[in-house]
């Protein structure tokens, strides 16, 4: 059991364990508002969960780690390519680039719901280039 709050950092309610959510979550959460709101963030050094509303769940850079690229070597970065961050996402045009021990991926456009734990995958056409875990995510700015 922990705490649900808002985006104010109230206590809105609680919830039932942290496994039992995902980011983007919007039923289930035993919460009556006058507004959808969605699952933002879950925070486990406190044992809390952030909600907040469907803009909330945008944004547009994150890190990878466990990075594995398919050729073997690391391709030669920044590049270009298509990037899917859930399994029916269709893929949307991003740079890939390095930052000190991190690879950082950087929509063109703001993606909803980009959640640490899932995969990334980074295509160019039909070929996979490699892919991770996605680690840390950034709020659309």
């Amino acid at each position: 059991m922990g705490e649900i709050r808002n985006g104010n950092k109230v206590v809105v309610g609680r919830h039932r364990g942290l496994p039992f959510y995902t980011i983007g979550q919007r039923r289930g959460l035993g919460l009556y508002t006058s507004a959808p709101v969605y699952v933002i963030n879950k925070n486990t050094a406190d044992n809390s969960i952030t909600i907040g509303t469907e803009e909330g769940l945008l944004s547009g850079t994150f890190s990878v780690r466990g990075v594995h690229w398919i050729s073997g070597a690391a391709p030669s970065l920044p590049l270009r390519a298509d990037v899917k961050i859930r399994y029916r996402h269709s893929g949307k045009e991003a740079e890939i680039s390095k930052k000190d021990d991190r690879i950082i991926v950087k929509f063109d456009s703001p993606q909803k719901a980009i959640t640490p734990g899932q995969a990334a995958v980074f295509y160019r056409d039909n070929e996979v280039l490699g892919g991770g875990w996605i680690w840390e995510v950034e709020e659309w700015i």
